[in-house]
């Protein structure tokens, strides 16, 4: 009996090892075949990249141009992950089809901050996921142009001539030479809808209907030219108050009846992220106070605002004081909105004429002073200065952010209190007796005869 439960313990301890080596083998194997999604981003204590890969030759190959665009998009921790996973290939254009080919209109559309994703999918148009040596190019087909940009397609009668076929050949992937840009549908759209305003053009509103009661008929309003001004100012159409909603368009509403301002605000405040060093203020806009949706509604009504943002180091130097009040934020940021559209050269060329310039603000009454100093623009008066630090980070037509390196703050004027003058005492003289009294009187004192006459006493 007791041999029988010895032999039934020794199974059973069999067994459960057995299963722990099981799974322990199972725990061990299965790192080895997971594989990375290509849609997570890269991490940052990834692989680092060899120094012969074929993302460092491109940054110090003769593709100059090309280099600083990847740059300058940001695009270089995404082409390392791409480059950990499989081999690239890379079409290139030579430097002249990016400096004199090039359309300047559309380089600096390329090349704006707000325009960054439309310069990461043309870059990324430009790479292929496989490697591709100059022998293949002639007999590609058309499901092997597939491009890292959305896994989109290139056709192949579209491919530019390859000038410089295996320029640049390395381990992880190979550069050719081509004689011009490829460009995405989906990037020449954006172009075209920007250069024709047709993304933040619209019908100008119309004011509602109104009944003529003598003749109980619509009264016809005065045709607006269309991309007039808005009829109401601006201080008419801001919200009564912070944390408000703005007053409602002078006309009926809809799709089609304003500015697309919201997408323009979230635009520029993405911009000012992108451009970095503007974090503080783009805080305060969209979290600490309702002001990026005000500005949002006040563009879609047809008015222009010019943001003189301060950077972070200049947010930075605010104190608690000047932060804990009710509606500080509110009040900070609207001596800092100007109601008009002004540029960086605007500006200058205003204060190199006139000297000084007083601007407008949507903190009534105040203004803010600019004026010419050491070839820039200085903003304020006293120990409150700024310098226009940043210019231009973002234009569109109908916002402007300037960056400045400090915060303003109106210029308090004393009030001088009123003095009430003292009244005057009039001096009230004795009445005097007339001379015909006098007279008389005296002709009566000498016959003693003066008593009998009172006026005589």
């Amino acid at each position: 009996m007791d041999s029988q439960i010895y032999g039934l313990f020794i199974f059973i301890l069999l067994v459960t090892s057995s299963a722990a080596a099981a799974l322990s083998s199972n725990h061990h194997q299965t790192p080895k075949h997971k594989t990375p999604s290509s849609s997570q981003p890269p991490t940052n204590n990834s692989t680092p990249v060899n120094s012969n890969s074929v993302l460092v030759a491109l940054l110090d190959s003769h593709y100059t141009e090309l280099a600083e665009f990847v740059e300058k998009a940001l695009l270089l921790q995404t082409l390392e992950a791409a480059v950990a996973r499989h081999n690239i290939t890379i079409f290139a254009p030579k430097n002249e089809a990016l400096e004199r080919d090039l359309d300047p209109e559309f380089k600096r559309f390329l090349l704006e901050p707000g325009n960054i994703k439309s310069l990461q999918s043309l870059l990324l148009f430009h790479i292929f996921p496989t490697r591709l040596a100059s022998h293949q190019l002639d007999g590609v087909l058309p499901h092997e142009c597939k491009t890292l940009f959305n896994d989109e397609h290139v056709d192949p009668l579209d491919m530019p001539k390859v000038v410089r076929p295996d320029d640049v050949v390395r381990p992880d992937g190979v550069i050719h030479g081509i004689e011009r840009l490829l460009i995405p549908r989906s990037v020449q759209e954006d172009f075209n809808r920007r250069r024709n305003l047709r993304s933040i053009s619209a019908v100008f509103p119309e004011s509602s209907p109104v009944v003529d009661p003598r003749t109980n008929r619509l009264k016809k309003a005065a045709p607006v030219p269309a991309g007039s001004p808005p009829v109401l100012p601006i201080y008419d159409a801001m919200a009564p108050g912070p944390s408000l909603a703005p007053a409602p368009a002078p006309g009926p509403g809809g799709p089609h009846g304003h500015f697309d301002g919201e997408s323009q605000v979230k635009d520029f405040i993405q911009t000012l992220l992108h451009y970095g060093g503007y974090n503080e203020l783009a805080d305060i806009l969209v979290n600490l106070t309702s002001l990026a949706t005000e500005m949002g509604k006040l563009v879609s009504e047809g008015y222009v605002l010019t943001v003189l943002a301060p950077n972070d180091e200049a947010m930075a130097k605010l104190t608690t004081d000047q932060l804990s009040e009710p509606g500080a934020p509110e009040q900070i940021i609207y001596y800092h909105l100007i109601p008009e559209y002004q540029t960086e050269e605007s500006m200058y060329n205003a204060v190199r004429r006139f000297g000084k310039v007083s601007y407008d603000t949507l903190r009534v009454p105040f203004k803010v002073v600019a004026e010419e100093a050491d070839g820039s623009v200085k903003f304020g008066e006293g120990d409150a200065v700024a310098y226009l630090f940043d210019p231009d980070i973002y234009t569109d037509g109908r916002i402007s952010v300037q960056g400045i390196d400090g915060v303003l703050f109106p210029v308090e004027v004393p009030s001088t209190p009123v003095t009430k003058a003292a009244p005057v005492a009039k001096a009230v003289a004795p009445q005097r007796r007339g001379k015909l009294m006098e007279v008389t009187c005296g002709v009566l004192w000498a016959i003693g005869q003066d008593s009998h006459l009172t006026a005589c006493q």
